[in-house]
């Protein structure tokens, strides 16, 4: 990397939400869930933060949307771009990542740093911006949408019934702390053609009641307010998922009742998915 480059890149990486969003894509990577140019990732910010650090006046360029994102007008998001590969994000997040605004009529997203050399916002944007605006409506606090390849989680789309309260109530057998996580349980869609809008639309119609959306033989959808929160959502659905990849083929002597699944809500302050438990 040349001097000039180092220097750039330094100084990207003491903006916060550029370094969060460098760490969390090396991270995803380095766990296996990202491989070649897998994954994507976006992080809607505040106006203040962003004019912190960046000129809301100096678009780079325009960038013309595939669908409409009138609800999302004015807002800001930082995002990975298309094709690009986690790994290389840390290195050089100007080449891999952007920040963008929708324009105040929603037709159209401004460009105010990254995404160098014409490069491109995610192909999943649809499914990214889609799962925003729901997510938005029943959590105002939401700001982070991820998605990736966790292995554990691709792999058990194969072997197990995709009906939601069931793939549910398997994870929250696995670990004493799933039930806590995410008591709303999973959705799961269809397996769908990845980059259309119409995976995006199905993908947000779940996120009216999930927190996390399983692609079968594709991935995972994890959402939150913050970086993390997104992030150990979809670290707990995996290690759940991944105790269950290692049991399944063998007798099994013990679980966790629904009676005990119950006590641990009651005892966390949390309420099961209506419908998953019996008890």
């Amino acid at each position: 990397m040349s001097t000039i480059k180092a220097e750039k890149t330094a100084k990207s990486l003491e903006i916060p939400f550029i370094r969060e969003m460098s760490e969390i894509t090396q991270h995803m990577w380095r766990n296996g869930w990202d491989e070649r140019n897998g994954g994507n990732v976006s992080y809607l910010l505040d106006e203040a933060e962003v004019e912190k650090y960046f000129d809301p006046d100096n678009v780079v360029r325009v960038i013309e949307p595939a669908f409409p994102v009138n609800e999302l007008a004015g807002r800001y998001f930082i995002v990975t771009g298309s094709g690009k590969y986690f790994k290389n994000v840390l290195q050089d997040p100007a080449g891999n990542l952007g920040l963008l605004r929708v324009s105040k009529d929603g037709s159209k997203l401004e460009l105010l740093w990254g995404m160098e050399n014409k490069a491109k916002p995610t192909s999943e944007l649809a499914s990214h911006f889609m799962s925003h605006t729901e997510r938005l409506k029943a959590d105002p606090d939401h700001r982070v949408v991820i998605h990736n390849h966790a292995t554990n989680v691709l792999a058990m789309t194969f072997i197990h019934d995709l009906e939601e309260a069931k793939f549910t109530k398997t994870l929250w057998e696995m670990c004493t702390e799933c039930i806590v996580v995410f008591p709303e349980g999973i959705g799961i869609i269809p397996w769908m053609v990845p980059g259309s809008n119409e995976i995006g639309r199905a993908t947000a119609e779940k996120m009216k009641e999930y927190r996390s959306v399983i692609w079968p033989q594709h991935g995972i959808f994890g959402t939150g307010t913050s970086i993390d929160e997104a992030f150990g959502l979809i670290e707990t659905i995996e290690k759940a998922a991944q105790i269950y990849m290692l049991i399944a083929h063998h007798e099994i002597k013990r679980r966790i009742t629904e009676r005990e699944l119950s006590d641990l809500a009651a005892a966390f302050g949390v309420t099961p998915r209506p419908g998953i438990l019996s008890v």
